[in-house]
C-alpha cells in the first residue's frame, strides 16, 4: 500500500470535516407532513427547507383525502418537506395564497413559490415537480 504524503492526508481530513459540517448544518426534511396553523409557521417551514410542497386542503374534501397518501409518501421518499394547511381553520392564509379550489399544492423552492397544482395528480407528477424545484 502506497504511503500518502502528510499534506495529502491533511487535505483529505479537511475535506471530510467540511463535508460533515455541511451535512450537519443542512436540515433534514421531516418524513411526515407538517401541519401549520399560522402565517408565521408557514413562513418558517418554507424558509427552513429548500423544497416545500404546501397542501391547502379540507377534511371534507374527497380529492384531498385521495392526495394524502401520495403526499405522505413524497415526504418519506424525497428531499421535499410537505406542509399541510387546513383551509377551514386558516381561511385568511388560503386567501393570501390565492386558493380557490382544493386540493391546491403550492411548490416552493428556496422560499419562493414556483408551481401550483390544483386537483389530484399521481405521485410521479409531484416527484418530478420536487426534482425540478430542487435544481
Amino acid at each position: 500500500m502506497a504511503e500518502r504524503e502528510p499534506d495529502e492526508i491533511e487535505s483529505l481530513r479537511a475535506k471530510r470535516r467540511e463535508d460533515l459540517i455541511e451535512t450537519a448544518e443542512a436540515p433534514s426534511t421531516p418524513d411526515d407532513p407538517v401541519y401549520v396553523n399560522s402565517q408565521s409557521e408557514l413562513e418558517e417551514a418554507v424558509g427552513e427547507y429548500d423544497v416545500v410542497l404546501v397542501d391547502f386542503y379540507a377534511d371534507w374534501c374527497g380529492p384531498c383525502r385521495m392526495l394524502e397518501p401520495v403526499l405522505e409518501s413524497l415526504a418519506t421518499k424525497t428531499d421535499a418537506a410537505v406542509v399541510k394547511v387546513d383551509i377551514e381553520q386558516n381561511q385568511p392564509l388560503a386567501t393570501q395564497y390565492g386558493v380557490q379550489g382544493i386540493p391546491n399544492v403550492v411548490v416552493f423552492a428556496n422560499g419562493e413559490p414556483v408551481e401550483r397544482v390544483v386537483g389530484v395528480r399521481d405521485e410521479d407528477y409531484y416527484a418530478n415537480l420536487v426534482s425540478e424545484a430542487g435544481r
